[in-house]
């Protein structure tokens, strides 16, 4: 919670989609508060930041009352994930602010929880406790029959390299995980539901918020995951339900080939992609790529048409791709021409920053901007 992503402000003055991230969540409220489990665990990134906005951290505050008075008697558990970890001691974190609710919060050291009255034992381990130089054994402890694993990282060969996983996320390995041990691993960081053993399960996000949202929805397409949203988990069974949760709308429209082609041509076919979107372009996220357009070619566009289309959407990403160029690089060897973005890109990961600033994000935000720039070079 608290993103800001794009231009477009709710009535109330909230940016829109920070507005659609707290309406996902409330909506997962609703539904484990209608489940009624006998426990809660949420595996890290509550936040998008260290320092989310105030709208944010009322709200979440408000959900998490409203789910402890519903829920009297279930443990509520949140660890703190790579986003909402500070990069030092002395920042602090607005995690501890959720004990003043009763909630069982694990900010920066591992913690092992239990409830005798449920006979479950919960071992909390957030994403600074996986980065130090004393990591914790991840095995379970004491007499409890139901022993529970919440933890913050990336599993070693389970997300693809796609470019749209969360960078900063601590290794663990299948080995150092032992997930046979465990009644259930509940993990976070990933952004796409994600099963890892028969009882360990990346829940993904509740909204589309990843610096590629398209990778995303490439994964859930081809893995047939029916969008986001929550994991409902029978400790006895193994059985994991997944409860779908309401999102924006996100739009991945079938590629625009333009080797070979007229900007009047390619104008009249981007017509044509927008105008077969059932139920049009309004408040929808969308791209649409056009691939092997030559410079000149990109230069003719319509690109008033273009802005026409992007004031109708939530956001109209129109990904203008010129032909893969190979030269002589270095002392001869041939090589892909770099584009602005991926120099940009390249740049922008290494430079140094503040403390504080969160380099995926800021990362994400200039790409965005140089992008945004290209679809509007020619203006």
């Amino acid at each position: 919670m608290g993103i800001r992503q794009y231009h477009r402000q709710t009535s109330g003055g909230i940016n829109q989609r920070e507005a659609d991230v707290a309406n996902a969540f409330r909506a997962a409220i609703d539904g484990v508060i209608a489940a009624r489990p006998d426990a809660v665990v949420v595996a890290g990134d509550l936040f998008h930041s260290v320092r989310p906005t105030n709208a944010a951290i009322i709200f979440a505050f408000r959900q998490f009352q409203r789910l402890h008075e519903a829920l009297p008697g279930s443990p509520i558990v949140v660890i703190a994930g790579n986003h909402d970890s500070p990069r030092s001691v002395e920042t602090g974190t607005i995690l501890r602010l959720f004990e003043e609710l009763g909630l069982v919060v694990a900010a920066s050291e591992a913690r092992r929880v239990a409830w005798p009255e449920l006979d479950l034992s919960i071992f909390a381990v957030p994403h600074d406790a996986l980065v130090s130089a004393e990591r914790p054994a991840l095995r379970p402890e004491g007499p409890e029959r139901y022993q529970v694993l919440v933890i913050h990282g990336e599993v070693e060969g389970v997300i693809p390299d796609r470019g749209f996983a969360e960078h900063g996320g601590a290794q663990v390995t299948p080995a150092e995980l032992g997930a046979s041990e465990w009644s259930y691993v509940a993990f976070g960081h990933y952004h796409v539901q994600h099963q890892i053993a028969p009882r360990a399960w990346y829940a993904g996000s509740l909204e589309y918020v990843s610096t590629n949202i398209w990778g995303e929805l490439a994964e859930e397409r081809e893995r047939r995951i029916q969008g986001k949203g929550w994991l409902l988990v029978d400790l006895d069974t193994g059985t994991v339900t997944p409860q779908p949760v309401p999102t924006r709308q996100v739009l991945d429209l079938p590629p625009i080939e333009g080797a070979g082609r007229t900007a009047a041509e390619l104008d009249a076919e981007i017509e044509s992609r927008v105008a077969g979107v059932e139920g049009g372009l309004t408040d929808r996220i969308l791209r649409l790529v056009v691939r092997n357009v030559p410079r000149h070619v990109g230069r003719e566009i319509d690109h008033s048409a273009v802005r026409a289309l992007k004031a109708r959407a939530l956001h109209f990403h129109l990904d203008i791709r010129r032909p893969e160029i190979n030269r002589e690089v270095g002392v001869g060897g041939p090589g892909r021409r770099r584009t602005l973005p991926d120099i940009v890109r390249d740049y922008l990961s290494a430079r140094a920053l503040p403390a504080g600033v969160d380099r995926e994000r800021f990362v994400a935000l200039g790409t965005e901007l140089v992008d945004s720039v290209s679809d509007g070079a020619a203006d």
